[in-house]
């Protein structure tokens, strides 16, 4: 009876450990998303100034498009001219994707005259910061396999990863797939340990 006791306890102490974990992830992004302006601790990238990269086109659908821009979890990042003319503007959210609170980069467009000149680049980067300064474990976005310049861009000029969640390498959709999920840890989730199983998974905190 003692051994089964001891038993009990420790599965009952190691739920509640868990729960208190995910606790914690839903609070950072139930609070990421009560924020008046995430940029508000950067105040120097309210402006853009560089060269660069070109950012790829990933294609419209108009009335999943919609549904997806109107819902209330998403944020915008807005870049437009000294005329306040838009030029560039970031869809993203803040949100848990297997047990890590993650800001998910949903979509990211360039005007044609001011791609390769480093506004994308800029964009994921302010994104990035956006991350860390809300405590997110990661900044993760999905990219088709055939849109080789936005894959390139990702990987190469801003190193993200192929996430453990996607396709390839939970292998939850075969080799069909035809799409990546990337990714790039920030200071939160350097050092985090995963036991979560493969697959796209969906937030918690709704």
């Amino acid at each position: 009876m003692g051994r089964k006791s001891n038993r009990a306890k420790e599965k009952k102490q190691r739920r509640l450990e868990e729960r208190a974990a995910m606790d914690a992830v839903c609070a950072k992004v139930d609070a990421a998303n009560k924020l008046e302006d995430p940029l508000a601790a950067f105040p120097v990238f309210k402006k853009y100034d560089r060269n660069g990269y070109e950012q790829s086109e990933w294609g419209w659908k108009e009335r999943e498009k919609k549904e997806e821009m109107k819902d209330e979890r998403a944020w915008y990042l807005l870049a437009r001219d000294a005329d306040s003319t838009p030029l560039a503007f970031s869809h993203f959210r803040f949100d848990v994707e297997c047990g890590d609170e993650v800001l998910y980069c949903y979509e990211v467009q360039l005007e044609s005259k001011v791609r390769r000149k480093g506004l994308g680049k800029f964009l994921i980067q302010i994104l990035q910061l956006i991350a860390n300064s809300t405590q997110m474990k990661k900044v993760m976005l999905t990219v088709f396999k055939h849109n080789h310049g936005a894959y390139q861009f990702f990987r190469e000029a801003l190193q993200f990863e192929i996430d453990e969640t996607s396709p390839s390498v939970s292998g939850c959709c075969g080799d069909d797939c035809s799409y990546e999920i990337l990714s790039r840890r920030t200071k939160y989730g350097e050092v985090s340990g995963h036991a979560h199983g493969g697959g796209h998974c969906g937030g918690c905190c709704h």
